[in-house]
């Protein structure tokens, strides 16, 4: 069962959000140095250490997220190839049966698959999702069924071991793959994130401060920064955004155009 999906509709208003939130806070920093040097009269104190260990927690964490985010792109990648061959396993071994039992089964397959292909298809509509995910359940209810009882039909028993278990694996993956959709940072991350931008955005605004702003400086700091979150955002939901993992669906496609 799917709880929450992002609304990714929101997310240029996010990024819009934390660039001009990360401006601000550059521009505060630069206000804030532009005042102590004209209370020091002109003399500057060295803040390197803070700025350097900042800098570092920062790097820190961005990388740590970054290489997760990765990490479950790729995974949820694999996860797809192996449905698919768990699928694709399932369907050669139901060869095995008689005619008679085969044919009701192979019909019932190729609805199961068109049901697993339109879940990673409604985007982010919460509701379609887990409607289809019922559905599929209720497909493996009824094909686990059909396959006990054709297994009676079968010309041998071992028969039996070689269709439940692969079966079962094709059920399994359904759950790793809808657990896989669920799985993301804490929100404390992405909050830590986002104080951290706007603290080094205010630390670089100090170091650059003075009567002239460099614009230069200011917003290719901010720019790759939010542009490097928003990209682990979209890492992180991989069906929403730029970044998709909707072309290695095909493998899936292909099995099920295996069947006709």
């Amino acid at each position: 069962m799917i709880n929450t999906v992002f609304d990714w509709t929101l997310a240029p208003l996010v990024w819009l959000l934390l660039l001009g939130s990360m401006l601000l806070s550059m521009e505060a920093g630069r206000r804030l140095r532009v005042r102590n040097l004209r209370a020091a009269q002109g003399e500057s104190t060295g803040f390197g250490a803070v700025q350097g260990a900042v800098f570092g927690l920062m790097g820190l964490v961005m990388a740590f997220t970054f290489s997760g985010a990765a990490s479950r792109f790729d995974h949820r990648r694999d996860l797809i190839v192996e449905e698919a061959n768990d699928i694709g396993t399932a369907y050669l071994r139901i060869e095995l049966l008689p005619e008679v039992a085969r044919s009701p089964l192979q019909d019932k397959f190729r609805e199961y698959v068109d049901s697993r292909l339109e879940t990673y298809r409604v985007g982010a509509d919460v509701v379609r999702i887990n409607q289809l995910l019922q559905q599929t359940a209720q497909y493996q209810g009824q094909i686990w069924n059909m396959a006990v009882e054709a297994i009676g039909h079968a010309p041998s028993p071992p028969v039996a071991a070689q269709i439940l278990p692969s079966l079962n694996d094709m059920f399994d993956i359904v759950t790793t793959r809808t657990a896989a959709t669920q799985m993301h940072p804490p929100a404390v991350v992405w909050v830590m994130l986002g104080g951290l931008a706007l603290v080094c955005s205010l630390l670089v605004g100090y170091d650059l401060g003075g009567v002239r702003r460099d614009w230069l400086h200011l917003l290719t700091f901010a720019l790759l920064f939010s542009l490097t979150l928003y990209v682990i955002i979209d890492m992180e939901y991989p069906r929403l955004g730029l970044i998709r993992v909707t072309a290695i669906d095909r493998v899936l496609q292909d099995v099920r155009d295996s069947m006709r």
